[in-house]
C-alpha cells in the first residue's frame, strides 16, 4: 500500500465532509455507557512524539475545548485488533496463555523497527496523526499474525472492520457540534505536513482494552521485545 496516497484519500474524503458541516460525532464519549472492550497488540510512540503531538492537540484545543483529546498517555498504534471491542466481552472469556503463546511464535523473527509521524489526516469521526513505518517489519508481522491465528481455533475478529495497513495514531475525537469549524480546519490545514518525530520501537504489547484505550481501562496482558 501507498500510505501517502492513502493518508491523502482519507485527508480529502474527510476534508469535503467537514466543509459539508458533516461531523460524525461519537455518543458513547458523552454517555458514559460503554461495556466495548477487546485485546489489542500495540505500540506506543515515545515521549518526544506525545509532546509534539500534545502540543498540537491544545492547538485544537483553544479552538474547540469540548471535543475529545487523547492524553498522552493513550496515544498508540495498533499492530493488529486481535478480538475488536464488542459489548460484554472480558478477559475471563478466553485463554490468554494460548494467546501469548501464538503471538510469540508470530514474533520471533521480528526486529526492532523506526516509524516516522509526520502530517495529520482524518476520517469523518477522528483526527489522525500519519505514521510511514521505515521498512517492512510491521506489515510482515501483521501477515503472520493473520496466518498463524487463521489456523489456531482462538476467538479472533482481525480485519473484521478493515484490513489494517497503516500506522496511524488516533488523537482526537468529535463528540458534540463544532462551534467553530472553520478556524479548527485552518488549525489542522496548517499541520498536514507536520512533523512529530519518530519512534523506534523496541516493545509491543498485548492488552485488554476499552475503545478508546484510556489508561484507566486499559489491562497488560504482556509485553514482548522485540529482536
Amino acid at each position: 500500500m501507498n500510505l501517502e496516497k492513502h493518508y491523502n484519500g482519507l485527508w480529502e474524503n474527510a476534508l469535503q465532509q467537514f466543509k459539508a458541516g458533516a461531523f460524525e460525532l461519537d455518543p458513547f464519549l458523552s454517555s458514559g455507557d460503554d461495556d466495548r472492550f477487546g485485546l489489542t497488540l500495540l505500540f506506543r510512540p515515545d515521549e518526544a512524539v506525545k509532546e509534539s503531538i500534545g502540543a498540537f492537540l491544545q492547538e485544537l484545543r483553544q479552538v474547540e475545548p469540548a471535543q475529545y483529546y487523547y492524553p498522552s498517555s493513550d496515544l498508540h498504534v495498533t499492530v493488529m485488533s486481535v478480538i475488536s471491542c464488542h459489548a460484554g466481552f472480558r478477559l475471563s472469556h478466553i485463554d490468554r496463555a494460548a494467546y501469548i503463546n501464538v503471538l510469540r511464535e508470530c514474533l520471533a523473527d521480528i526486529k526492532s523497527f523506526r516509524v516516522d509521524f509526520r502530517g495529520i489526516t482524518a476520517s469523518p469521526s477522528c483526527i489522525m496523526v500519519q505514521g510511514f513505518p521505515a521498512s517492512g517489519q510491521l506489515n510482515d508481522l501483521r501477515d503472520k499474525l493473520r496466518e498463524s491465528f487463521r489456523k489456531s481455533s482462538l476467538q479472533q475478529t482481525m480485519d473484521s472492520r478493515y484490513i489494517l495497513r497503516t500506522a496511524h495514531i488516533t488523537a482526537a475525537r468529535f463528540k458534540e457540534p463544532l462551534h467553530n469549524p472553520a478556524a479548527f480546519l485552518d488549525r489542522l490545514q496548517a499541520n498536514r505536513s507536520h512533523s512529530f518525530g519518530s519512534t523506534e520501537v523496541h516493545h509491543i504489547e498485548l492488552v485488554y482494552n476499552d475503545w478508546y484505550q484510556r489508561q484507566a481501562a486499559v489491562q497488560n496482558v504482556c509485553n514482548f521485545r522485540l529482536n
